[in-house]
């Protein structure tokens, strides 16, 4: 298969890119920063040396450098599945805001994954197959202290998960919404969090590849996680 992954360069698109290289998938990979793409390709080429992997930086909050990415992959190979997990966090209370950080939310979780979906799903519906998966939160669940605007693009990148849903069942496309709560990825880092308290990137990643296994009459829709003591 051939995995396009987003975000791809640390945390858990990083973990996702492990698990599918493990498995002998063609990975393309796209991260924001270069030198941090780098640093991730040469690691996972030096673990799985037989395992073709392909990458492009991309800043996806901007729609031209999505566009460039994805005529690049579509260069590159016929998309299996797409993992939509760019995306950020900044806290605030929604009075509070910086002006403009509603719009950075929205341009990078939730229009990152909208124009690069419409841009490789062509190629799904020609082959009738595919699998998109969106990397949520458990803040397009429900509203939580400082959420603020990041809490808005989550949300909203729910309802287009469930709008993508609802339009390709019938295609053969199948369509999976990832709520993550908290994971220990680099942005934890000197919190003084104990790493052993939430979740770790490779449960996110092991959960993701597990739903790319079933049938092609089964899909998982929903894929709802959390640290077994609860969320912080």
């Amino acid at each position: 298969m051939n995995i396009v992954i987003t975000g791809a360069s640390k945390g858990i698109g990083y973990a996702i890119a492990e698990i599918f290289a493990a498995n002998g998938h063609h990975l393309v990979l796209t991260s924001k920063t270069p030198a941090a793409l780098e640093t991730a390709v040469a690691a996972l080429s030096k673990e799985f040396p037989a395992v073709q992997i392909e990458s492009m930086p991309a800043d996806l909050s901007l729609q031209k450098e999505v566009t460039a990415f994805a005529n690049w992959c579509l260069e590159k190979t016929e998309p299996t599945i797409l993992i939509n997990n760019a995306g950020y966090f900044l806290p605030g209370k929604l009075q509070d805001e910086a002006a403009g950080q509603l719009q950075d939310q929205l341009n990078t979780n939730l229009f990152s994954a909208y124009h690069l979906t419409r841009a490789l799903l062509p190629s799904m519906l020609t082959r009738k197959s595919g699998h998109i998966f969106n990397i949520c939160s458990i803040a397009s669940l429900d509203a939580y202290e400082h959420g603020g605007a990041y809490s808005i693009s989550k949300f909203a990148l729910l309802g287009f998960s469930k709008n993508l849903r609802l339009e390709l069942k019938d295609k053969g496309i199948k369509v999976t919404a990832v709520f993550p709560g908290a994971v220990f990825t680099n942005s934890w880092a000197g919190s003084g969090v104990d790493p052993k308290r939430i979740m770790e990137s490779s449960d996110i990643a092991k959960m993701i590849y597990a739903a790319t296994q079933l049938s092609a009459q089964a899909v998982v829709e929903d894929i709802v996680m959390r640290p077994q003591l609860g969320d912080l």
